[in-house]
């Protein structure tokens, strides 16, 4: 596996060239990446000179959300859908296979099984595309119990449930987005991810819970650096995610307050910074 730049996790919206540079400068091996915004890039120039612009940084293309609003309405949906093969196939060329969705855990309008359904007939056709092209879909579910609190229908909130919904989508392309935060605040452990194959993870996002919170009281957007306040054991997580097999991106995901108020460069050195201790904590190469 290797360590991921994700600029819009820390809130950085740069140029492909000055995040590649920040990626490069400040340790990592790798840039996830906008497709939309590559797609277009490509369009003006060439996949070629994309390709050029990743290699002479000397960093490689990380992972991509889906350009495919699962929730929209219809005609927004089908639109999207159109134009994902386009992405995924700019994808393929790029060697990114890491694409994400992240899964609500709760709906205001339908029920469990009603909502597994939706879910199925909206997610399913996007896995397929993806499939067509050699991507993978990683399914982030969202863990903090605070998020569900007060909604009339819970939705999936548990690696296992995510891992469910992969299976029975059943394109064979289908694992986890797994987000530590989300993992520590299912209540999951090590060993949850002990019994994961290489096949089930597609990316994986690394951060630290609030201090001064229980698991329960933890908030979705409110995180901290990997190894900043200890709650979570990333040392553990990591070595366990790498005893796997996987081999995609990680990448830091923190929402932190404190970071969002440092300047890009030094949001871009605070989280290669953190990501590379717990790295060597977990033994990693």
């Amino acid at each position: 596996m290797f360590r991921s730049l994700n600029g819009p996790a820390l809130g950085i919206s740069l140029p492909l060239d000055q995040l590649l540079t920040l990626a490069r400068v400040h340790g990592f091996e790798g840039l996830d990446v906008d497709m939309s915004e590559l797609v277009e890039l490509a369009a003006r120039t060439s996949v070629q000179e994309l390709q050029d612009r990743f290699g002479v940084a000397g960093v490689r293309p990380g992972a991509w959300g889906v350009p495919v609003d699962h929730l929209a309405d219809e005609a927004a949906y089908q639109a999207a859908l159109r134009a994902l093969p386009g992405a995924a196939a700019l994808a393929q060329s790029l060697g990114t296979p890491w694409c994400a969705v992240v899964v609500r855990p709760f709906s205001n309008e339908r029920e469990y099984d009603a909502n597994l359904e939706f879910h199925l007939t909206r997610l399913r056709p996007v896995a397929r595309i993806l499939a067509d092209h050699g991507c993978r879909l990683g399914l982030e579910f969202i863990g903090p119990k605070t998020l569900r609190e007060g909604r009339p229908y819970p939705f999936i909130s548990t690696m296992d449930e995510a891992l469910e919904l992969g299976a029975q989508i059943g394109t064979g392309n289908v694992g986890l987005l797994l987000d530590a935060f989300h993992w520590y605040t299912s209540h999951a452990t090590l060993a949850d991810i002990q019994r994961l194959t290489a096949a089930d993870l597609v990316y994986v996002h690394v951060n630290d819970a609030v201090a001064g919170r229980s698991i329960d009281e933890q908030m979705d957007l409110e995180r901290d650096l990997p190894g900043a306040t200890g709650l979570i054991d990333m040392a553990g997580f990591l070595r366990a995610v790498a005893d796997t097999g996987f081999d995609g991106p990680v990448a830091v995901e923190p929402f932190s307050e404190a970071v969002s108020a440092m300047e890009p460069g030094d949001r871009v050195r605070a989280a290669g910074t953190s990501l590379a201790r717990v790295w060597a904590a977990a033994g990693l190469p």
